[in-house]
């Protein structure tokens, strides 16, 4: 024990002591953990009964013994009697005498982590009070008497009983404050509802979890608290939970762009009557993006697989038919066969190019965000789109302002939206029309692009099956791939794609984006740049420099390891595939093995099965060539944040 411990407990001991009713702590095991001198003086108890881990039972039979309960038949009965009534720790209050003609009152408590408080008072004045009372108050009858001794005992019972519920409402009024805390602490909104669908308890989570929702709902309904459109999706399960069935639901709040799990659980204790229904909520929007990119990864992986072997076999026919077709010019052909010659072999071309769209769509392909300043994306969308649309349609860009970058695929974003902006001039067709882009942020969460257009609309079947791979209203001018490769793209930045005709007139087409705030601005330092060749480490040695980093540079591994040990180096940027007998990652696992030495980061061309690559990859940050400076900057903010 330490000595402040010691300390406390003398204390302790010294200020029970002082206390004129005898009192003793036994634990759940029925252990004595402290007495007071009282308890010791009242029962005359040797030293073996008043120290702690003393057993309550073999106290009971030392009491026993001494007759302290009077006459028994059966002092094994009468101990495990007392014993059985102490574990089933029930308050309790009584009176008895004792052999020497004392009384004392008996008042127990239960602990609310188990075990026993009792405190013994010494009544025998009391019982003499009433006893004089009876003997020398001749005028009173002997009922009112008795009544009055029963009154007495009742207001002692009662005071004992007030006590107990004083105590058990101290333990309740915790309980519950720890609870609270508890339920607040969690990521998540729990609430309790009743019959009538009212709120009556929250932890106060629900605005975080769906923002834009009031923290304090208790007596609100969940039509008050959570707005007409997402009531209306939890309904049929806060019902089906009255009913007795628990289950678990997601959906999508409208309002707020979050993707919501809620699990419902009827309130019942065992077979008995439903009281209403507990609630736990949580966002998982972040988890759901991350499932689509994956699963989206998934299907492209299996896509290639499927197509490669195909798409090489199908390539060697079309090399095949389009040499025939240049041996067919060197005949001397009719018109009418030479035309046909020339639609033959443009058609054998449409399908190389198609081949690539497939190799596109299919192959592996990672997202590469970096910090992009939206509105210099979209003054660049419209300068690329403009020169491609007739004069007789009108482009729009517009949108809300963004506080500062966010993190998109800017390339693969600006593909996508080019692809929209030429399908809405192709439905808009030979008339006048207008095209709409526009950009917003769906609280902190998506970050949402439209294209609108004036044409006439999307029809049934392009509603249901525009985004699958071939489907093309286009006939023999479309390959099919445009819409897919547009859903492929946003799906792998754990985005969604919704197509839909405005009331108005017209088609709109919404891609919705995890929302990223860009990252900060790599800190500046010494960079030892480790590439090859001459013409790479000249361009990335300048993108460097504009960054504000000073450079060192090398040409391979051993020239590298020369350096690496120069104060103050802050980074090491190295390729991955070097000249002589180290690579770039021989030479990144060294660097690792120092004790505080510089950050590193890879590059390359490799592709990701690479096992060089591969290996990597699984230490250090990778960034693939080809890259520019911004792409660039992002990297280094993750090498070295």
């Amino acid at each position: 024990m330490k000595p402040g411990d010691e300390t406390l407990a003398q204390l302790t001991r010294a200020g029970l002591n002082l206390i004129q009713q005898a009192l003793s702590i036994f634990d759940r095991d029925l252990r004595l953990v402290l007495c007071n001198r009282r308890y010791r003086e009242m029962f005359d108890f040797p030293e073996t009964y008043v120290t702690p881990g003393a057993s309550f039972e073999e106290t009971i039979r030392y009491l026993v013994g001494r007759g302290e309960y009077g006459p028994v038949a059966d002092a094994e009965e009468a101990i495990k009697a007392r014993v059985e009534a102490a574990l089933a720790f029930v308050p309790h209050y009584l009176e008895r005498a004792r052999p020497d003609g004392r009384w004392i009152s008996v008042e127990g408590a239960p602990l609310t982590q188990g075990g026993w408080v009792t405190v013994y008072t010494d009544i025998t004045e009391i019982k003499l009070q009433e006893q004089m009372l009876r003997s020398r108050s001749e005028e009173l009858s002997d009922r009112l008497l008795g009544h009055s001794e029963r009154l007495a005992a009742a207001n002692r019972a009662l005071s004992a009983a007030n006590s107990a519920l004083e105590e058990a409402k101290r333990d309740l009024t915790e309980m519950e404050a720890r609870t609270r805390l508890t339920t607040e602490m969690m990521p998540a909104h729990i609430a309790h509802v009743g019959p009538d669908l009212r709120y009556t308890f929250s932890n106060r989570k629900l605005s975080s979890v769906i923002p834009g929702r009031p923290s304090d709902i208790i007596g609100l309904t969940g039509r008050e608290a959570l707005g007409e459109q997402s009531f209306a999706r939890i309904a049929p399960y806060l019902h089906r939970a009255l009913d007795g069935e628990a289950s678990v639901f997601e959906f999508t709040d409208e309002e707020s762009g979050r993707r919501i799990r809620a699990a419902f659980t009827p309130d019942r204790t065992g077979d008995g009557p439903i009281h209403g229904v507990y609630i736990l909520s949580m966002d998982v929007t972040e988890e759901t993006q991350a499932r689509a990119a994956l699963t989206q990864t998934r299907k492209r992986e299996l896509a290639a697989q499927l197509t490669s072997g195909l798409a090489h076999d199908f390539a060697n026919l079309l090399t095949i038919i389009l040499g025939l077709q240049s041996r067919l010019d060197r005949l001397d052909l009719p018109p009418e066969a030479r035309e046909m010659v020339a639609s033959t072999r443009a058609a054998a071309r449409r399908g190389g190019t198609l081949l690539d769209r497939i190799a596109t769509i299919s192959g592996r392909r990672e997202p590469r965000p970096v910090a992009t300043d939206l509105a210099a994306f979209m003054a660049d969308l419209g300068a690329l789109a403009r020169p491609a649309l007739p004069e007789r349609i009108a482009l729009e860009i517009g949108g809300d302002a963004f506080d500062g970058p966010v993190m998109l695929d800017a390339g693969g974003l600006q593909d996508s939206l080019l692809n929209l902006i030429l399908n809405a001039k192709d439905a808009i067709g030979a008339g006048t029309g207008r095209v709409l882009v526009t950009a917003r942020p769906v609280r902190d969460t998506w970050i949402e692009f439209t294209v609108a257009d004036t044409g006439p609309g999307f029809s049934e079947t392009a509603l249901d099956r525009a985004l699958d791979p071939f489907f093309t209203t286009k006939g023999g001018e479309g390959s099919g791939l445009g819409l897919s490769m547009v859903y492929d793209q946003t799906s792998l930045s754990g985005g969604t794609v919704r197509l839909e005709n405005l009331p108005e007139g017209g088609a709109r087409v919404t891609l919705r984006l995890p929302y990223r705030k860009g990252a900060k601005s790599p800190r500046t330092g010494l960079v030892l740049l480790v590439e090859d060749n001459e013409d790479i480490r000249t361009n990335v040695r300048e993108m460097l420099r504009a960054i504000g980093h000073s450079v060192l540079e090398a040409a391979s591994a051993d020239e590298a390891e020369t350096l690496v040990a120069l104060p103050g180096l802050d980074l090491v940027l190295t390729d991955i595939t070097l000249p002589g007998r180290l690579t770039g990652v021989d030479l990144a696992e060294r660097i690792g093995a120092r004790d505080g030495g510089p950050s590193v980061g890879l590059m390359t061309s490799l592709p990701p099965a690479n096992p060089l690559r591969a290996r990597a990859a699984a230490r250090f940050p990778v960034l693939a060539k080809p890259f520019d400076a911004t792409m660039l900057a992002t990297f280094l903010t993750s090498v070295r944040p």
